[in-house]
C-alpha cells in the first residue's frame, strides 16, 4: 500500500479566513438591521418627521394585535412603536445616528454589542476565558446614570439626599477588585437613604467630564450639587464615613437637660416644628443625619443621649422608654408632643412617612413663597379646594394676645380644606397692601382667600371687624367660614398677589463667605490630591495675574524717569537756514530716532530670523563679546553706533563667545580661502579671543565685514602704532584710495581691521575699554560701502562644534 502525502495549497488559510470574516460581517449586518428603526418602518435616513409619522401609523395598524392575528405580530407591533419613539423625538434620533442607541436607558453602541454578542453564542464564544462577566450586574444596569437624567434628576435631588457616584469602564482591572465592597456599602448606604450612581466612562464621556472623573475607577460624593472625590482605601467604613463627612455640619443638635426648652422655644424664630430622637447610642446615626439633610428646610432635629447623666431629667419629663429609640415631634406646645413613634429597628420609610406628616407648624408663619405655594396650593378641580386663613399682624409685645387666640382658635377648627396662617405687616407690605386694597391699618386683619392661578390670582374675602382675639370675633370667623363651606361664591373680592419676600434668605456677606469657604475647601483638596487636571485653568489664572502685577513693577522700578516724560520741542532758531528747511522736510518721512540703542542677543531662537531670513537691503551689527568683557564692551559699543540707530537697515545685536564658542572658527574658516587671497595671515585666524570683534552680517547676500580691535593708546600719532600693519591691509587700503593722502591710506587701514603683529607687547595688552576705540569710523565706511566683502558660502549654525585637530 502506496502512502501518498498530501500537501495542503498555500492558500487555504487565507480562503478559510476570508470566508470566516464573510460570514461574520454577515451576522454582524443581519444583527444590525433587525436593530435598525430606519428598515423597520420602512423610511431613509433623511426621512422628515411627517414622513415617519405617516409610515408609523400605517405600520401600526397592519401589525396591531387586535387587527392581524399573526403570531409574529405583537413582536412586530412592539418594534414599530420602539423605532417610532426614537425617531420622533431629535435627541434619541441623534444618539441613533451617531452611537446606534435604541434605548434612552441603554448606553451607547450596546445594541451593536448584543448583535456582537449573539454571534459570539452562535460559535460557542465564553468571555469568562478573559475574567470578565457576560454582562452587567445589577449596580451597572440598575444604576446607570445618563448625562440628561443626572442634570435634570440626579443634580436637583442631591440637595436632598447625598448621592455615592462609581465611574467604572470595561476592561478596567481595579473596577473588578472594588467590585465586591461596592456591592456591600450599596446594600448598606441605600436603604439609609442614599443615592447610588454608577457611570461609564465609555459610554458616557461628557458625563465623566462634568464630574471631573478622567479616570477609572474613581468614587464620587455629590450633596448640594458639589462634587468631593473620595481618596482613601476603598472599605466599607471609610465609604460610610465619606457619607457622613459629606453632609453639612450642625444638621442636628445635642439636646441635655440644660438646653432642652431654649431648642423648643425657638420654633417662633424657625418657624419650624423640631423632632427630637432618643437613643442609647452616644453618636448620632447616620440614619437620623440623612433624614435630617431630607427634611432640614422644614423641620428641626435634635438628639439625646440616653446614656447620658446630663439628660435624667429630660428622660424622666417625657416618660421616655430607654429600650428602643423613640422620637418626639413638638409644634406650638413645648409641654406636649403632637406625635411620637418608637421602634426597636427605626427604618427609613418610618422616619420620612412621620416627618412628612408633621412639616408644617399648626399655624405657621408665611416668610417666603415656596411655603406659601405648599400650604396655599392653586385650586385645580372643584372638590379639591384649599382654602387659606390668613392673619395680618405685627411682631410686637402687643400683638401676641390676637396671636395666641388665633392659634387657639385654628387648634379647635383644624379641616381638610382649611390652613391657617399669619403674616408679619412690617415684614410682607407687597401682599398685606395687595389684600388691603392699600389701606394702612395698625389693628390685626383677618382675610380668607383662594388661589386660582400660578400668576398670582386669588379671590379672598375680608372678615369684618378686624382681629382682637375675643370671643365675638371668633364666633364672627367661625359663622364666615360655615357660610364659606355652604357657598364657595361668598369670595367676592380678586387681587393679584405678589411674590413674598424671602425673610429666611441669609445677607449677601454671608452667602458670599459661604461660598470662598467651599471654593478653598475645593482648591485645597485638589491640590492636597494633585488633581492638575481641573486645577491648570485655576493656577493659569493665578500666575498670569502674578507675571502681569510683577512684570509692570519691576519695569516701572528699572525704567528711567526721563523716559515716561514726554519731550517738549524745542523752539525753531531765528536763523534757520532755507537748506536746514528742506533737508528737515526731506527726512520728516523718517520715524523720530529713539534715545537708546536696541541691542539684541543672537540665540538658538533669533538667529534665524535676524540673519539667516534677514530681509533684503538689511544687515546685522554683531559684537562679538565674552562673560567678562560683556558690560564694558556693551556700554562702548552702543556709545560708538548710537549715531546709527536712526537707519532702518540696521539691526544691532551682540554675540556671546563663551556660549557659541565654536561659530566665530567655523564662520572665519568657511572664508578661508577668500581670506588667504586677500593677504590675512594664519595667525590673525587663530587667535582665540574673539572678544571685541565687530561683523556687519548681510544674510540675504551671504557676506560679511569684519572689525578687529585696534590698540590706539594716549597718543594717536605713536610711530609703532602706526608701522604696525599687516601686508593685507596695507593692500586693501591702497588699492580702494590711490588718489587719498598716505596718513589717510594708513588711518583706513586700522579701520579694516589690521591688527599689530605678535612681535609688538602694546599689541597684546589691548585693554577692554580700547577694543572699540575705532569703531565709529568702521561704520562710517560701512554706510558708505567701501569695507571690503567677505563672502560665505552658508552661514554657521550656532551649535555647530569642530574637531579637537582644527581648532586653534
Amino acid at each position: 500500500m502506496t502512502l501518498r502525502r498530501i500537501r495542503r495549497h498555500p492558500l487555504t488559510c487565507p480562503v478559510l479566513l476570508a470566508i470566516f470574516l464573510l460570514i461574520l460581517s454577515v451576522q454582524l449586518v443581519r444583527a444590525a438591521s433587525e436593530n435598525d428603526p430606519y428598515k423597520i418602518l420602512g423610511v431613509s435616513r433623511s426621512a422628515s418627521q411627517a414622513e415617519i409619522k405617516k409610515a408609523y401609523k400605517n405600520l401600526a395598524k397592519e401589525w396591531h394585535p387586535d387587527k392581524n392575528k399573526d403570531p409574529k405580530a405583537e413582536d412586530m407591533f412592539i418594534k414599530v412603536s420602539k423605532s417610532y419613539e426614537i425617531l420622533s423625538n431629535e435627541e434619541r434620533r441623534s444618539n441613533f445616528d451617531r452611537y446606534g442607541q435604541m434605548d434612552e436607558n441603554q448606553p451607547f453602541g450596546q445594541s451593536q454589542q448584543q448583535g456582537f454578542r449573539g454571534f459570539h453564542n452562535s460559535f460557542y464564544f465564553d468571555e469568562s476565558f478573559f475574567h470578565f462577566p457576560r454582562s452587567r450586574d445589577f449596580a451597572d444596569s440598575k444604576y446607570l446614570l445618563h448625562h440628561a437624567q443626572f442634570n435634570s434628576d440626579v443634580l436637583p435631588d442631591s440637595h436632598k439626599r447625598p448621592y455615592l457616584i462609581k465611574v467604572t469602564s470595561e476592561w478596567c482591572f481595579a473596577c473588578i477588585h472594588i467590585e465586591p465592597v461596592w456591592k456591600e456599602t450599596v446594600q448598606e448606604l441605600e436603604p439609609l437613604g442614599v443615592g447610588i450612581g454608577i457611570v461609564d466612562l465609555g459610554y458616557e464621556r461628557r458625563l465623566a467630564n462634568q464630574l471631573g472623573a478622567h479616570r477609572a475607577p474613581s468614587i464620587i460624593g455629590l450633596v448640594n450639587g458639589r462634587v468631593t472625590f473620595f481618596h482613601q482605601a476603598v472599605t466599607r467604613e471609610h465609604l460610610r464615613q465619606f457619607i457622613e463627612d459629606l453632609l453639612p455640619h450642625k444638621l442636628v443638635e445635642k439636646i441635655t437637660d440644660d438646653n432642652y426648652l431654649a431648642y423648643l422655644d425657638s420654633w417662633r424664630v424657625e418657624n419650624k416644628p423640631s423632632v427630637v430622637l432618643f437613643d442609647q447610642v452616644p453618636v448620632v446615626p447616620l440614619l437620623y443625619k440623612l433624614t435630617a439633610f431630607a427634611y432640614k428646610d422644614y423641620v428641626r432635629f435634635g438628639f439625646v443621649d440616653q446614656g447620658d447623666t446630663h439628660n435624667t431629667r429630660l428622660l424622666r419629663q417625657f416618660n421616655i422608654n430607654t429600650y428602643a429609640p423613640t422620637m418626639l415631634l413638638f409644634k406650638e406646645d413645648t409641654e406636649k408632643p403632637v406625635d411620637i413613634i418608637q421602634a426597636r429597628g427605626m427604618k427609613r420609610q418610618i422616619m420620612d412617612e412621620f416627618v412628612s406628616n408633621n412639616k408644617f407648624l399648626q399655624v405657621p408663619r408665611l416668610v417666603n413663597q415656596q411655603l406659601f405655594d405648599e400650604l396655599c396650593p392653586v385650586k385645580q378641580f372643584h372638590r379639591r379646594r384649599k382654602y387659606c386663613v390668613l392673619l395680618i399682624t405685627g411682631e410686637d409685645q402687643a400683638f401676641l394676645p390676637g396671636n395666641k387666640a388665633f392659634l387657639d382658635f385654628a387648634s379647635f377648627n383644624q379641616k381638610d380644606v382649611l390652613r391657617f396662617a399669619y403674616v408679619y405687616q412690617r415684614q410682607q407690605q407687597p401682599l398685606c397692601q395687595a389684600l388691603l386694597q392699600n389701606q394702612a391699618t395698625l389693628s390685626p386683619q383677618v382675610v380668607i382667600l383662594e388661589r386660582r392661578s400660578q400668576a398670582g390670582k386669588v379671590m379672598y374675602r375680608s372678615v369684618s371687624g378686624g382681629w382682637n382675639g375675643s370671643e365675638e370675633d371668633k364666633y364672627r370667623l367661625h359663622e364666615q367660614l360655615e357660610l364659606l363651606q355652604k357657598d364657595p361664591t361668598y369670595l367676592s373680592s380678586d387681587a393679584t398677589l405678589p411674590e413674598l419676600n424671602n425673610e429666611m434668605a441669609p445677607i449677601f456677606i454671608i452667602q458670599w463667605m459661604n461660598a470662598a469657604y467651599d471654593y478653598i475647601l475645593q482648591i485645597y483638596d485638589d491640590l492636597l490630591y494633585s488633581n492638575w487636571r481641573e486645577m491648570m485653568p485655576i493656577l493659569s489664572l493665578i500666575f498670569s495675574a502674578l507675571f502681569i502685577l510683577f512684570g509692570t513693577v519691576i519695569i516701572q522700578a528699572f525704567s528711567e524717569p526721563g523716559e515716561s516724560k514726554p519731550r517738549k520741542p524745542k523752539p525753531k532758531e531765528q536763523g534757520q537756514t532755507e537748506e536746514d528747511e528742506s533737508s528737515r522736510a526731506s527726512t520728516s518721512s523718517r520715524p523720530p530716532k529713539k534715545d537708546f540703542v536696541e541691542v539684541t542677543e543672537l540665540t538658538d531662537i533669533t538667529y534665524i530670523s535676524n540673519l539667516v531670513k534677514l530681509r533684503p537691503g538689511h544687515i546685522n551689527v554683531v559684537l562679538v563679546l565674552t562673560n567678562a568683557s560683556k558690560n564694558a564692551l556693551l556700554r562702548k559699543y552702543a556709545k560708538e553706533v548710537f549715531s546709527f540707530s536712526g537707519t532702518q537697515t540696521l539691526h544691532f545685536s551682540f554675540l556671546n563667545a563663551d556660549k557659541h564658542r565654536h561659530w566665530m572658527p567655523s564662520l572665519l574658516r568657511s572664508t578661508a580661502d577668500a581670506m588667504q587671497g586677500e593677504g590675512h595671515s594664519d595667525e590673525d585666524e587663530e587667535s582665540p579671543d574673539y572678544a571685541g570683534h565687530v561683523l556687519a552680517l548681510n544674510g540675504h547676500k551671504k557676506y560679511f565685514c569684519l572689525f578687529r580691535p585696534v590698540f590706539t593708546g594716549d597718543d594717536a600719532n605713536d610711530s609703532s602704532s602706526e608701522t604696525s600693519f599687516s601686508s593685507d591691509s596695507r593692500r586693501k587700503s591702497r588699492s580702494r584710495s590711490r588718489s587719498s593722502s598716505h596718513s589717510r591710506s594708513r588711518s583706513h587701514s586700522r579701520e579694516d581691521g589690521a591688527v599689530p603683529k605678535r612681535g609688538s607687547s602694546r599689541a597684546t595688552s589691548i585693554e577692554v575699554h580700547h577694543k572699540l576705540d575705532r569703531l565709529g569710523l568702521w561704520m562710517e565706511r560701512l554706510m558708505e560701502g567701501t569695507l571690503p566683502r567677505l563672502q560665505v558660502p552658508a552661514w554657521p549654525s550656532l551649535g555647530e562644534t569642530t574637531n579637537s585637530s582644527t581648532e586653534s
